[in-house]
């Protein structure tokens, strides 16, 4: 189980919560967040991100993660355009801070 602050990611019954309130997430969705939990505190880059969400024919799909990113961000933060937990790490990538 990982937690920060009132987001609980159960990989193990691929569960999600924010406030006590269970979150339904898209199989992709899931794979970016489960990738980011499994790196937690790390800035993992574009080019991994594709590769371990989309697979190796994706690398170049910038545009895929910057969309999905929203949609998470959306529905797991409180203010998405002040994200709390899914920092972007300007011309990187994105890190799940664990405060």
């Amino acid at each position: 189980m990982f937690t920060v602050g009132s987001l609980k990611v159960d990989l193990a019954h691929r569960r999600i919560h924010v406030d006590g309130s269970e979150v339904h997430l898209t199989p992709i969705e899931y794979r970016l967040l489960a990738v980011l939990v499994k790196h937690a505190g790390k800035v993992l880059t574009h080019q991994q991100l594709l590769q371990e969400v989309w697979g190796p024919g994706h690398r170049e799909r910038s545009h895929y993660l910057r969309i999905y990113m929203g949609c998470l961000r959306r529905k797991l933060e409180a203010d998405p355009a002040r994200p709390r937990y899914l920092r972007t790490e300007t011309g990187v990538g994105y890190r799940l801070a664990v405060e």
